[in-house]
């Protein structure tokens, strides 16, 4: 514990510099515009960040990218509260009370709730990964091959969940990003798959312009087929929270800021999940329950602590397994990953210091947070007048220009728009574009891991199945399966109801 205190003291003062704090200024506050744009998600504004920081030093680019995370999930509030449209998918919740309050004249209200829940519930998450992180980064050191394989085939099939409701459709897409993770040469021989001749193709697909496609030229494609929207004027009272509104219900922050951390530490779950669940668990607690949905302060305060307890907890299982808790924390992998920052077991044992300077990085981000939360709401009101229509084309060039800087290379160009056809396909189908993604980024391990495994034992998959964690691993991947066919998840609620 004593050297814990000293490596986070050393990450907060290695990162009390005017250069890392300008960045953390910007930084969030251009994730909070990202997120109060209706369109604009968390996922496509880290992705669209990683290409343009990926010439920067490891710490810095991180850091810029936690931040926009952060902003992002709280930013979708601020429309979800003045124009009832949620800014991003994890504010949907918090336009259940949020906009009724606006309606009755106390958005400031509305929206001082929603910053301090948001903040609270962040340095909850953020006292998690502290005080987690260690303990099963050093519980990993034991995994082998066997076990990784299963972790990151988990990390596939509990992408399903990302899909909305359907299961299978996101099964789908987490297995066809599986399948183009494997596109270009073998580790072990290098030997070239998929490839038909092509010397691109042998290269293999490379993340960031596929990261980049998938979720910004698609989200352009689509705002662009859609209907226009109107812009809505708002105006807002006091935005400074009430010290009442935070004193009465801090059982509700605290469990809320636990029940999202516990999500987002789950992979393939995500923000919006731990929202609603934390609204659930908040209105079965309360004595007030009948004010839910009609301007309730206590579920306001519920739902923005949860899905911002969320953000940390899902970058527990990034630094400890390599594997993503939700689909910003996928780009966040991918982008560790780019920067040679090699998250997962081994990171306890070559970069101990990286996990408290991530601890640093989220206070510093949930600071920003609080301060531009309270401080600028009416400079943010006229970003919501701009139509998305006018955005759109600047995206593009974003992300034209993010694919080409990262190798100069025009195949990657054309990797973005293949793939920003693929997911604006899979969203007009109705199916998720984050298990793709989780797929494309797991893929290379679970590849690895398996060759690796057969390679020790001459082609036997028996300790696959026989290792006692991997056995563990093996029933949780079925079981999952199993809990998302509507029968069987049926069936067992009833015998659990017994």
């Amino acid at each position: 514990m004593p050297q814990a205190l000293v490596m986070l003291g050393d990450a907060f003062a290695s990162l009390m510099t005017v250069a890392t704090l300008f960045n953390v200024a910007w930084a969030t506050l251009l994730g909070i515009v990202i997120g109060a744009l209706p369109g604009l998600t968390a996922t496509m504004g880290v992705a669209l960040m990683t290409t343009l920081t990926y010439r920067m030093q490891p710490d810095a680019a991180i850091q810029i990218l936690i931040c926009i995370y952060v902003g992002a999930i709280f930013g979708g509030s601020r429309s979800a509260i003045l124009l009832n449209i949620p800014g991003t998918p994890a504010s949907a919740c918090s336009t259940l009370d949020g906009y009724p309050l606006a309606r009755r004249g106390e958005a400031g209200r509305a929206m001082g709730i929603s910053t301090s829940g948001s903040w609270l519930g962040t340095l909850v998450g953020t006292a998690m990964v502290a005080l987690l992180t260690p303990t099963l980064g050093e519980m990993a050191l034991s995994f082998g091959s066997y076990e990784f394989f299963w972790i990151a085939l988990f990390g596939i099939v509990i992408a399903g969940t990302l899909s909305g409701g359907d299961a299978l459709k996101g099964y789908i897409a987490g297995f066809l990003g599986l399948f183009v993770s494997t596109i270009g040469q073998e580790t072990n021989h290098a030997y070239a798959r998929y490839a038909f001749g092509d010397p691109d193709l042998a290269g293999g697909i490379s993340l960031l312009p596929a990261l980049v496609g998938a979720f910004g030229v698609a989200e352009v494609l689509q705002v662009m087929r859609g209907p226009r929207m109107q812009p809505v004027a708002a105006t807002v009272d006091s935005v400074i929270p009430r010290l009442a509104d935070v004193t009465r219900y801090w059982r509700t922050i605290l469990r809320s800021g636990l029940i999202g951390t516990f999500i987002g530490a789950l992979p393939g779950l995500g923000e919006d999940i731990a929202a609603w669940t934390s609204y659930a668990a908040a209105r079965r607690a309360s004595k007030e329950r009948e004010l839910y949905g009609h301007g309730s302060v206590e579920g306001l305060m519920s739902a923005e602590t949860g899905e911002s307890a969320c953000v940390p907890g899902a970058i527990i299982p990034v630094l400890t397994l390599a594997v993503p808790g939700s689909a910003p924390a996928a780009v966040l992998l991918a982008a560790m990953m780019i920067h040679g920052l090699n998250p997962g077991p081994m990171l306890i044992v070559t970069a101990p210091h990286f996990i408290y300077r991530v601890v640093a990085m989220l206070v510093l981000a949930d600071m920003a947070k609080l301060v531009f939360g309270l401080l600028l709401v009416r400079p943010l009101l006229w970003i919501l007048l701009v139509p998305r229509e006018r955005l759109m084309p600047v995206v593009f060039v974003l992300c034209c220009v993010g694919a080409y800087a990262i190798a100069s290379r025009q195949f990657d160009m054309r990797v973005m728009l293949v793939f920003g056809l693929i997911g604006f396909v899979l969203r007009d189908l109705k199916f998720p574009v984050a298990p793709l993604i989780l797929g494309l980024v797991l893929g290379d391990l679970l590849d690895k891991n398996l060759l690796r495994g057969l390679t020790l034992t001459a082609g036997d998959v028996s300790p696959f199945f026989t290792r006692p964690v991997s056995a563990v691993l093996c029933a949780i991947t079925l079981g999952s399966v199993l809990l998302s066919v509507p029968a069987v998840r049926a069936r067992a609620a009833r015998l659990l109801a017994r």
